[in-house]
């Protein structure tokens, strides 16, 4: 360029100033020659400007889907993503087990409780008579069992001495009747032979009184023979007389066993009544029995009075008042576990191919824009969301149009959610699930025992 002559070559907007220099010293009429034939061949050689935009609406085009496959393989390829999920928890209906009419309300909506708090509680005055009631059941027959024992074991071990009394009396009266019987048989022998004793005497005796009649023996000798008769006779007798008494004392005898058999049925039936006694007193402790677990349900219906919460949570939908009568299993309030919710997850049938039990998760709520909650998967649902409805497709009837089925997916937190960032039920969420890992399964292992 020579800035003195003001002329120089320069490219502004696309537009080519040709060099003047060599057209300084051409007539005017040629320069205006060479002008026209420059404009006219530059005119020729510039791009239109509807050519210049397609190159850059390509060149951004391209920079565009590279940009976006960059983000698809580093950042979406493993992910699958659905805002149709909501937060869920398992919550505890309350309700009275008893009937009664509310005596006091310890809580009201949105209040948090911890487990076994009294929420409510029942009058107990007509749960406590019937405790009193049960009671005193319970120890009216514990006295009449008490009473009963005692009487057994005396009733028994006096029936038990009777018997054994009698057993003995009895006994001891037969070993006598067979002494007795054996005496009268040795008597008898002896009776014969005294018998025959007398007889000899008796003749010897009459022999003597022959002779001595005719003087061939002496008078001595006669009154020998009559003693000796007289002494044999008076053995006979006196052996009948003891065979007489012991025939006598074997018929009192004889009598006694008699007696002793009677007292010995009679022994026997008093034991039979002990055994009665004891059938009586089983009885009775069966009665016990029932009327202690009488008690035990009339002291569980007075515990009843104190409604407890039965996990830790929040307390809403509180319909009851004092003086309100509530029924068993009517529901009043309800305990939501806020810090034990979980999420489900609708996501599509074709997401989830590549889903396994144990797979991270994101999770964004739309309340707390910008906020992540970490989680896991942690089930899959056994069916479709439109085979649990209410009303499932009948597809088999009337024209079939397919649609994308969504099938319910479990995610439980890592951790309960903070303070600042509480998750209520029924919250919109949007969660992603990380699918790299795939070594999980897709169904939770079967426990052993239940195969």
């Amino acid at each position: 360029n020579d800035p003195g002559t003001g002329s120089s070559n320069k490219v502004e907007s696309g537009t080519l100033i040709p060099n003047t220099r060599r057209r300084e010293n051409l007539p005017k009429e040629e320069n205006k020659m060479v002008d026209k034939d420059e404009k006219s061949s530059f005119v020729s050689s510039s791009p239109p400007k509807s050519k210049r935009l397609w190159a850059w609406i390509i060149l951004l085009a391209i920079i565009g889907a590279a940009g976006w496959a960059g983000t698809w393989w580093f950042f979406l390829r493993n992910r699958v993503t659905t805002d149709d999920a909501y937060i869920h928890a398992d919550i505890a209906q309350i309700s009275s087990r008893i009937d009664g009419r509310v005596l006091q309300v310890r809580v009201e909506n949105h209040q948090p409780v911890d487990v076994g708090q009294v929420l409510f509680r029942l009058d107990p005055r007509d749960f406590q008579v019937a405790v009193d009631q049960a009671r005193a059941v319970v120890e009216n027959l514990d006295a009449q069992i008490q009473s009963a024992d005692i009487h057994i074991s005396l009733t028994g071990t006096q029936t038990l001495a009777g018997v054994e009394t009698a057993g003995a009396g009895l006994k001891a009266s037969k070993e006598q009747v067979q002494a007795k019987i054996h005496l009268i048989s040795e008597l008898e022998k002896n009776r014969l032979a005294a018998a025959a004793e007398r007889e000899n005497a008796q003749r010897h005796y009459r022999r003597s009184q022959e002779l001595y009649s005719q003087k061939l023996i002496s008078q001595q000798e006669r009154d020998d023979a009559l003693t000796a008769f007289q002494g044999a006779q008076a053995k006979v007798k006196a052996i009948d007389d003891e065979i007489e008494s012991t025939r006598s004392s074997l018929k009192a005898i004889q009598q006694g066993i008699e007696e002793a058999q009677a007292q010995l049925k009679t022994a026997v039936s008093n034991r039979k009544q002990v055994h009665i006694d004891q059938l009586n007193l089983q009885s009775l402790k069966a009665q016990r029995k029932a009327a202690q677990a009488q008690l035990e349900k009339a002291e569980l219906d007075l515990s009843y009075c104190n409604v407890q919460a039965p996990i830790n949570g929040y307390v809403d939908k509180k319909n009851v008042q004092v003086g309100d009568w509530v029924k068993a299993g009517q529901a009043v309030m309800a305990i939501v576990p806020l810090r034990a919710v979980y999420i489900r997850a609708n996501f599509k049938e074709t997401q989830l191919a590549d889903v396994r039990l144990g797979q991270p998760a994101e999770i964004e709520a739309d309340i707390y824009p910008g906020f992540v909650y970490q989680g896991k998967v942690v089930g899959i649902a056994s069916g479709t969301g439109a085979a649990f409805s209410l009303l499932p497709p009948e597809n088999a009837t009337g024209n079939w149009i397919k649609v994308v089925q969504r099938v319910p997916v479990r995610i439980d937190l890592n951790a309960p959610p903070p303070p600042d960032h509480p998750l209520r039920l029924g919250l919109s969420l949007q969660v992603t699930i990380d699918t790299s890992d795939q070594s999980g399964p897709r169904l939770r292992p079967v426990a052993k025992g239940n195969s």
